[in-house]
Parts: structure tokens; sequence; C-alpha cells
């Protein structure tokens, strides 16, 4: 007689109250179906679906289906599970399209690579009975770093000097983290403000969510470069400043008002790269940095280790401002 739900709760977690029971689920293919009360039992252990994980950005929440919130019967611990899910779409870097896809197996291999690495999330994958690959995420305390640095009750200028070399010194060495990747072969995929959290107690930073992959022959790892670049703006600029934003500061020198397009990001036009021209504390040389990936620049960072070979300097620019 196959397992209930209910009675699995009932042997394994008796304090667990549930207000309804589902069912156990040992092919997760249609994940939609897989939801609150149900159970998905594989490697040995039985997950609880307490809820589908939404990512939270800056007001906007964006529900992700095929990713559930779950307790091991077995252990009490929280686990998120990630089903498979396939999706594709292209993004235009100037006069180039580039493909961009899910891909459990390249998460699952940077899983293994990175397996008692800090820097990175942490887990593993399994099979179901049908075969999809299923990875098992241990759950980070924290916050994404980009949410923690806009709620930092600073203003800019205070923010700039106080918090931020300490940031851009733990930053680099999440930059270094990705270099890891790409000396391994393998990218992140999917570099943003989110992917990148503070863990609560140890102060370490952590990428999350390695699934997405890119086609881009001309720059095989090009889009994580950029990624960085542009998480570095939101960092510096305690957030990212287009037309209408800049429009609203206060206080605003002299250069704003000279603001052209080759200010702007190469891959989202509408958000400022030359930030000197509205922060006039943000010394020359980490400017130059930001320029690299503007719409005005003739140079782009190839590698991570072009991209820290001039950003490193940056925190002696920083200590004599």
């Amino acid at each position: 007689m196959p397992l209930s739900v209910k009675s699995l709760i009932e042997r394994l977690q008796p304090e667990i109250t549930m207000s309804s029971y589902g069912v156990v689920h040992t092919d997760t293919s249609d994940f939609v179906r897989i939801s609150y009360g149900d159970v998905i039992a594989i490697g040995g252990l039985h997950y609880l679906v307490l809820r589908d994980e939404v990512e939270r950005s800056f007001g906007v929440e964006d529900p992700k289906y095929w990713v559930k919130r779950c307790t091991v019967l077995e252990t009490g611990e929280r686990r998120i599970v990630k089903l498979v899910f396939h999706e594709s779409f292209f993004t235009e870097l100037g006069a180039l399209s580039i493909r961009c896809y899910r891909s459990p197996e390249k998460e699952a291999r940077i899983l293994d690579l990175t397996r008692g690495d800090p820097r990175f999330m942490q887990g593993f994958s399994l099979r179901d009975t049908t075969g999809n690959n299923v990875r098992v995420i241990d759950v980070i305390s924290g916050k994404p770093l980009a949410v923690v640095v806009d709620e930092m009750p600073l203003d800019h200028k205070t923010y700039f000097f106080e918090a931020f070399p300490g940031i851009l010194e733990k930053f680099i060495e999440a930059c270094e983290a990705i270099g890891f990747l790409h000396a391994h072969g393998e990218k992140h995929g999917d570099i943003r403000r989110d992917h990148l959290w503070l863990e609560r107690g140890t102060g370490r930073y952590r990428w999350i969510d390695f699934d997405y992959t890119f086609d881009f022959q001309e720059n095989p790892f090009g889009l994580d470069v950029l990624g960085l670049g542009g998480l570095l703006a939101f960092l510096v600029g305690k957030g990212f400043y287009g037309p209408r934003e800049i429009v609203r500061m206060k206080d605003l020198p002299e250069t704003a008002t000279s603001l052209q397009p080759e200010d702007f990001s190469l891959v989202f036009r509408g958000r400022l790269m030359n930030l000197r021209k509205v922060f006039s504390c943000v010394p020359e040389g980490l400017n130059r940095v930001l320029l690299h990936f503007s719409q005005g620049t003739e140079v782009f960072y190839e590698t991570v280790d072009e991209f820290l070979h001039e950003l490193r300097p940056c925190l002696k620019e920083l200590a004599r401002a």
C-alpha cells in the first residue's frame, strides 16, 4: 500500500500540524501539481512541501513554481528543492543576440565543483524515478547583498566613505569566486543583484542560483563579466540610476547636466554607469572601471582577471579619498 503524507508525518514529524495533506510524488515532471502538503520522495528521504519559492526583488514578486521550500521529514531540516524546468530566451548585446537557457545539469555540476566552498550555495543533485535532475539546496540565512545595501539608513556620501570600502573588499572576493568557476570551464550564467547574498552571522558573500547558462561564442564568459559590472554599479551608487531617478536627486553637480547615451549601460540602456557625473565622491579610477561597461567604451573586459586587475587598486584609491 502506498504511503500517505499523513502517515509519514505522524511517524516522522508528529509535531507538525497541517491544514491539509497532499500526496507523495516520486516523479517530479509535472512540478505545477506539486504543492503545499505534498511530499517529494527521493534519495531515500521525504521532503514535505511548504510552499513555492518566490523571488523578491525591490517590491516585485516572481513565483518560481519549480522551486519548493521543504522540510525533510526524517531530520526536520529545511531545504530548497529545485525541479526540472526548461526555458530559453534571447538577450541583445549591441548587434549580437545571445541565447540564454536553463540547464539543471549545469547547476548540478557546479554544486559538485563548489562543494565545501562557502562562497557558493551548497547542495547536491538526485534523480527521481523518471530521471529528472532534482537539486536539493541548503537554505542560506540572510538577504541579497543589494537589499542590505538599499536598506542602509545612510545618505550616499556617508555610505560611500563608511560602508562601501568594506563592501568592495568582499565583492572582489566574490568576483574571484566567479573566476574560479571560469577557470574550471563553468559560468554562473545569471549574475545580478539578487543572486549574491550576505549570510547572517558569518558576513560571507555567497552566490546562489546556477541553473542559467548562455551561448556566447565571441566571449564564453562575457555575460558573467557584464553582470559583475552591473552589480558593481549598484554597490557604488547604492542603487541604480536612470533619468527619472537622477532628476529627483538633490544637490546634483553641474556634470549631471551633460549626461549622454554613452554614460549609460551597454546592456541596460537606462542605467547610469558614469556615476562620477552625479556623485563627485567616486574616484576617477573606480569610475573608469565602471565606464568599461558603458555604451561609450571601446575596450571591454574579456575576463574576470582583467576586471579585477583594474578593480583591486581602487581599494587603495578609496583609502586615500
